[in-house]
């Protein structure tokens, strides 16, 4: 019987590099799950990893070359937006692709499904959380320059109003990485807008470079620092000193105590040692991409594009973030809002 091969993008060089170990074990145990319990539609499941950190006509020649010998029959990893939007002319309408990451909203296409979470039930409520047991109030947008930052930016601007918060200011930065003076430049008009609070909208090594920064500066100890992709591999290298008062929001953390959560990384660890990689927001999501993708094939019945658009709507399936739920092609799940506490997280509530 041959096997059912998903292509899996993910980041090994660049900014996202950092999440690349993590996001590559966790997918190993992932398939290694799925075939202990019958593969993909009965066929063992494999993988194909495609490095979603290459220059981006490198990635459409390998992912095209891989798709017009049919030899992917689905795809997902976790990746950034702007990898998403370079690859979906690709995709659509030949292999299901579930995108795990959070992003910034209203994706729409066929054959593309959303696991990850989005700005209105990820970011707003934890500004309005902030805005009650802190205080913040203004905030200044720190972000990389593409998709996903420039595009939670425009989200909220429309609701920023209603969310009893407003803008000191906002800075975009070369998402390859910024150079020491454009980064410089940054945290002088963070340091001289008066905000409350940053948010910060950076992947990876640009978070951890502008966390060091930023606490070299003082800065964290005159406004905190919101998140909604830091996670714990970001944390190890930021270093303690250099993550206090910042938060992050999402629907995994590493120190979540629900019996699911718990299960993952208690699996996890048989699998891979103590030593494995940890565990962070990225990684799991691709175990969620994984498993959302075999559920949406399985319930269609087959991986032909109409007929998983067909199956999608009103999907529900259990995994380590408890039940998700599948509204049209974007899915639904628990999120919290946590506190850096070293390089782990204290999660504080439920969002």
């Amino acid at each position: 019987m041959s096997d059912f091969v998903v292509g899996v993008l993910l980041h090994f060089q660049g900014p996202g590099g950092i999440y690349g170990p993590s996001c590559q074990a966790v997918t190993e145990l992932a398939v290694a799950e799925i075939n202990a319990t019958g593969g993909v539609l009965g066929r063992p499941l494999r993988i194909e990893l495609l490095d979603a950190g290459q220059p981006t006509p490198a990635l459409r020649r390998q992912l095209a070359t891989a798709l017009d010998a049919r030899r992917l029959h689905a795809l997902t990893g976790w990746h950034t937006s702007a990898v998403r939007n370079a690859v979906v002319p690709l995709v659509q309408q030949r292999v299901p692709y579930v995108y795990p990451a959070a992003y910034e909203g209203a994706e729409t296409r066929s054959g593309l499904y959303v696991t990850g979470e989005v700005p209105s039930a990820q970011l707003f409520p934890a500004i309005r959380r902030l805005r009650a047991s802190r205080g913040v109030r203004r905030w200044f947008v720190v972000g990389d320059d593409y998709a996903w930052p420039r595009g939670t930016f425009r989200v909220l601007a429309e609701q920023i109003s209603g969310l009893d918060a407003r803008f000191a200011g906002a800075r975009f930065l070369p998402a390859a990485g910024a150079s020491p003076a454009e980064l410089a430049s940054t945290l002088d008009a963070v340091e001289a807008a008066g905000a409350d609070g940053v948010l910060l909208l950076m992947v990876g090594q640009n978070g951890v470079r502008f966390n060091r920064g930023f606490a070299r500066r003082g800065l964290h100890e005159r406004m905190v620092r919101l998140s909604t992709l830091m996670e714990e591999n970001m944390l190890l290298g930021s270093g303690v000193g250099a993550t206090d008062d910042l938060f992050s929001a999402g629907g995994w953390f590493r120190s979540l105590a629900t019996g699911e959560a718990l299960d993952l990384i208690g699996r996890y660890t048989a699998h891979h040692g103590q030593r494995a990689p940890a565990v962070g927001a990225a990684a799991e999501a691709c175990y969620e991409g994984i498993f959302a993708l075999r559920s949406i094939v399985q319930r269609a019945g087959s991986p032909d594009v109409a007929a998983t658009d067909r199956a999608v709507d009103g999907l529900v399936y259990e995994g380590p973030r408890g039940a998700v739920h599948f509204t049209g092609n974007h899915a639904e799940q628990r999120l919290y809002l946590a506190r850096a506490d070293g390089v782990d997280f204290e999660l504080l509530t439920e969002l």
